[in-house]
């Protein structure tokens, strides 16, 4: 099980710090990925953390402002996101999948979704 949380409203320019709590499996040995879907729009791969910690940011447009991490003593993984925008603005999923981060962020190789949280920027 996965459950998000951190989600809110936030004006242009701030943060907010999601989190996800795995439950019911090994954590420290798959990668979690993060989503976001925006209304109208198809569900995106934001970031991957691998089993071993290697990083990897998909859209050009969250690098240098989100940030994943991962806590394997509390089964939990961050995205940290500043610099917010409007175009940040949507429901924001995190995902378990094998230990290594696909170079292209398919939805299929992730296999266990959380319900997701909303994130909204605005003003």
């Amino acid at each position: 099980q996965l459950v998000e949380s951190g989600g809110g409203s936030v004006q242009p320019g701030g943060s907010l710090r999601l989190s996800c709590e795995a439950s019911g499996f090994t954590f420290d040995i798959y990668a979690m990925g993060w989503f976001r879907q925006a209304p109208g729009k198809e569900r995106e791969g934001v970031s991957c953390i691998s089993s071993s910690d290697e990083v990897t940011y998909y859209p050009d447009s969250v690098k240098g402002r989100f940030t994943i991490s991962r806590d394997n003593a509390n089964s939990k993984v961050y995205l940290q996101m500043n610099s917010l925008n409007s175009g940040d603005t949507a429901v924001y999923y995190c995902a378990e999948g094998p230990p290594a981060c696909p170079l292209v962020p398919a939805k299929a190789w992730f296999d266990y979704w959380g319900q997701g949280t909303q994130v909204t920027v605005s003003s």
